[in-house]
């Protein structure tokens, strides 16, 4: 039985332990808030460009762009976005889960690539590649799950090279879709070659004056709408990040509060049975 210096130091030890989840969960709290306003801020650019690409379908001009070009798909590559840091429960497990269907999706002779997006995802998927195979992982310097601005800008320039160059021949995004604190739901997307059937035909009747012209336009949105398409998975994948790390800050703040009550409880038993113990050899020393 643990004596009561013990159970004093125990108790000390855990009270300290909730007052860090405690703290880190506000800090994760934060953060998610923040991700979640510049998602928020990033909508309006994003529908914008949609929607000048949806008025350039809906002209009669012919357009073309090396982004949209479809071809038979020999070689895939795969981008999964994670985390770069820890005590975030099961986050980049439940990612790394999804990456078996999307491989299984194509044929055995498809050659595919992971490129992970976050330290902790890329330990998760060399596991798997060592331990199931099926397909290789090739990592990128200077990006990571934090990335911002130039970050994001140089891991589109590359994704685009590769689709470009014909070293693949279509490109996919894994990531958490972030819809509350509570729940990130997985996605997969086709992210390269651009599919044009996700642009709604403009439906306003305006009439659109396109300078220079409308397929110089064309060329010039495509790529801006492939850089706020990343830009969102990124802020995504941060917020749903944060958000699994508040739910298990939280769990593991109440996991603490029922042990130092059952802690205080059992010190409290111990201490009024040790009370008593004296009480009776002071009465027993009074009777002898």
């Amino acid at each position: 039985m643990a004596t009561l210096r013990e159970l004093k130091g125990r108790i000390g030890s855990v009270a300290s332990s909730e007052k860090i989840t405690g703290a880190m969960k506000m800090i994760s709290s934060a953060k998610m808030h923040k991700a979640e306003q510049a998602l928020r801020r990033l909508q309006p650019y994003r529908q914008q460009v949609e929607s000048v690409i949806g008025s350039l379908l809906s002209s009669d001009a012919t357009f073309d762009s090396p982004l949209l070009m479809e071809r038979e798909v020999k070689r895939v590559t795969v981008v999964v976005w994670g985390s770069d840091d820890g005590l975030c429960g099961a986050y980049n497990v439940n990612i790394s889960k999804q990456l078996a269907p999307v491989i299984e999706g194509y044929a055995d002779d498809v050659e595919i690539t992971v490129i992970p997006v976050g330290s902790k995802i890329a330990k998760a998927v060399t596991r798997i590649a060592a331990k199931k195979g099926g397909f290789k992982v090739a990592t990128m310097e200077g990006v990571d799950s934090k990335s911002e601005g130039e970050g994001v800008k140089m891991l589109l320039e590359h994704l685009k090279q590769l689709f470009v160059s014909g070293e693949t021949d279509r490109i996919d995004a894994l990531y958490m879709n972030f819809q509350s604190v509570s729940r990130q739901r997985p996605v997969a997307q086709q992210l390269i070659p651009v599919v044009g059937s996700t642009f709604k035909a403009d439906e306003s009747g305006k009439p659109f004056i396109f300078e220079p012209d409308a397929a110089t336009i064309f060329r010039t949105v495509i790529p801006m709408y492939l850089l706020a398409v990343v830009q969102d998975i990124f802020t995504e994948n941060r917020a749903s990040e944060q958000a699994a790390r508040v739910m298990a800050m939280q769990s593991a703040n109440d996991n603490a509060k029922k042990l130092l009550d059952q802690l205080r409880l059992e010190y409290n038993k111990l201490r009024q049975q040790s009370i008593t113990t004296e009480l009776l050899d002071i009465v027993g020393g009074q009777v002898r």
